[in-house]
């Protein structure tokens, strides 16, 4: 299998990323959308899990604009107490990833990803974490041709009241979606659920929405104070099985 660090030409600037491509092929894409903190190893580790599955998996560093990752002390991560700084120092780069900046972005993604070898033609998948599930469903809005299906785990702020909430523009989607919500998360509660259920069900997407008992936002990631075991395993099965229901 093909595992490196590359770079990637992306809208403003140079993007870190990490690639994994199994041998032989051509295989289906997925980009994996990370969470604020970036990639490191618990991502690439994700990466490959896919990739072992038989998929072509590009995770880009979706705030390249502020610099390589790590862009934080990454041993804060699973220091509760030390959350709430990293998240201070990140929030200007997430406030500035905007949906027009995003799908500028996304496009120069699939483009590369699309031009390996060992790549199948045809639309992806985007699994997104965090600020990063919030990302894929824009740009399933936004690239609907281009990306069949996206799977949400632990994603904020996918309904608000404001213009650019992602929720407003889901009839533009032509694929799967899939949501897997954190019961602890003031980002997503059962407020902004309902409202990005009702949203979805207005227009006819096919979607799943599920709330993952005892999770908090940022379940999936064994490297974070977040880390919820049983969230995590929940989370590769439904993975698993939107990759296959889409292949």
């Amino acid at each position: 299998m093909r595992k490196e660090k590359v770079d990637v030409p992306a809208a403003d600037g140079i993007a870190d990323a990490y690639l994994a491509v199994p041998d032989g092929g051509p295989h289906p894409g997925v980009l994996l959308f990370p969470d604020a903190f970036g990639l490191r190893p618990r991502i690439e580790e994700m990466a490959d899990r896919i990739a072992d599955a038989g998929y072509a998996v590009l995770a880009p560093n979706l705030l390249y604009r502020g610099g390589r990752c790590p862009q934080i002390d990454l041993t804060a991560l699973a220091d509760p107490d030390r959350r709430g700084d990293v998240f201070g120092t990140l929030m200007p780069l997430i406030q500035g990833l905007d949906t027009a900046a995003i799908t500028r972005d996304a496009e120069k993604y699939l483009d590369y990803l699309a031009a390996q070898e060992g790549v199948a033609e045809g639309p992806v998948v985007i699994t997104g974490y965090c600020m990063g599930g919030t990302n894929a469903l824009r740009v399933i809005t936004a690239l609907p041709d281009r990306v069949k299906a996206i799977a949400s785990f632990h994603g904020g702020r996918l309904a608000t009241d404001e213009p650019d909430s992602p929720h407003r523009r889901v009839g533009a989607i032509t694929g799967e979606v899939y949501f897997g919500h954190a019961d602890q998360d003031p980002s997503m509660d059962a407020d902004h659920i309902k409202t990005l259920e009702h949203a979805l069900d207005e227009v006819g997407v096919p979607y799943r929405s599920e709330v993952y008992e005892g999770a908090s936002h940022g379940y999936t990631m064994t490297d974070t104070a977040a880390y919820h075991e049983e969230g995590e395993k929940r989370h590769w099965e439904n993975l698993f099985a939107l990759l296959e229901r889409v292949r």
